[in-house]
């Protein structure tokens, strides 16, 4: 079970451990958010699992205790000797890692004989690195499936369709690899201390007929999309790609308006523009 709020509070005055608000620390303390981030993931005995910021532990036990494997990357280097004197004596199948998970995404998995078996990722996101951590996931060899307690503003911002002012190269990029199962708010009392913002957990599949997006075509709708609000066709002819021009006559021969802005058009579109992009 989780720590209590003054459990919480009574281990980081153990620790000698102020919670950093750079690093994103809010530490989880409802029992029901853990159990239910478990569920999704549908955790068995044998799984590998990677998860982003263990903190205290509370959620790396409860994946350890469902059987399965944990890959794990913690920056704080206080948390970090908590979990090694804590945990990794408890569970041999505990691997950490103290560094950035920008460093290290998969928590050093990928550098394991375990890279040749899937893998899922369950983790309490630093909301900072939320979107550059998604983005090298998304690159690499991917997760089957996916459960992030995130900022609600990422998640629906990797939620959002074409239309919305939130619609973006990162929406693009997740939803052509994975179905968005579901997106639960999580209130502010559920973490100690409690965020400022709203929260979310977010629960993705992976596709079994995802687009993949090589480095030049991501690279593209990034710099597309720096210029949102100008109209598609002339951030496509000042594009340094050829095939922007190209695609975007293509977007005109199949009925939509010369004067359309980058977050109007279709997912479907831009995965074709991946496919032309794409060795």
């Amino acid at each position: 079970m989780p720590l209590s709020p003054s459990q919480t509070q009574d281990l980081l005055s153990v620790l000698r451990h102020q919670p950093n608000k750079k690093l994103g620390q809010n530490f989880l303390i409802d029992g029901n958010i853990v159990r239910k981030s478990i569920e999704l993931a549908a955790l068995t005995e044998g799984d590998c699992v990677v998860e982003v910021g263990p903190g205290l532990g509370t959620l790396s036990e409860a994946i350890l205790k469902s059987g399965a494997s944990l890959w794990a990357v913690e920056r704080d280097a206080t948390l970090a000797a908590h979990l090694r004197a804590s945990l990794v004596p408890k569970y041999p199948v505990f691997h950490l890692i103290e560094g950035d998970c920008l460093d290290h995404p998969l928590a050093g998995l990928e550098q394991a004989a375990e890279t040749q078996t899937t893998y899922k990722i369950v983790a309490n996101l630093p909301y900072a690195i939320s979107t550059p951590w998604m983005e090298v996931v998304l690159a690499g060899p991917q997760p089957t499936c996916m459960v992030l307690m995130l900022q609600k503003e990422a998640a629906d911002r990797y939620a959002a369709t074409h239309g919305s002012k939130s619609f973006g190269g990162i929406s693009i990029f997740l939803q052509s690899a994975y179905h968005i199962r579901g997106i639960h708010k999580v209130s502010a009392s559920c973490f100690c201390p409690a965020p400022k913002v709203d929260s979310a957990l977010l629960w993705l599949e992976r596709r079994t007929d995802g687009t993949h997006f090589s480095e030049r075509a991501r690279a593209c709708i990034r710099r597309i999309f720096t210029q949102r609000r100008k109209q598609l066709g002339a951030l496509c002819r000042r594009e340094a790609e050829p095939a922007a021009s190209e695609w975007f006559e293509s977007l005109v021969d199949a009925g939509l308006s010369l004067s359309i802005r980058p977050e109007e058009v279709p997912l479907e579109h831009w995965q074709a523009l991946a496919n032309r992009l794409s060795p």
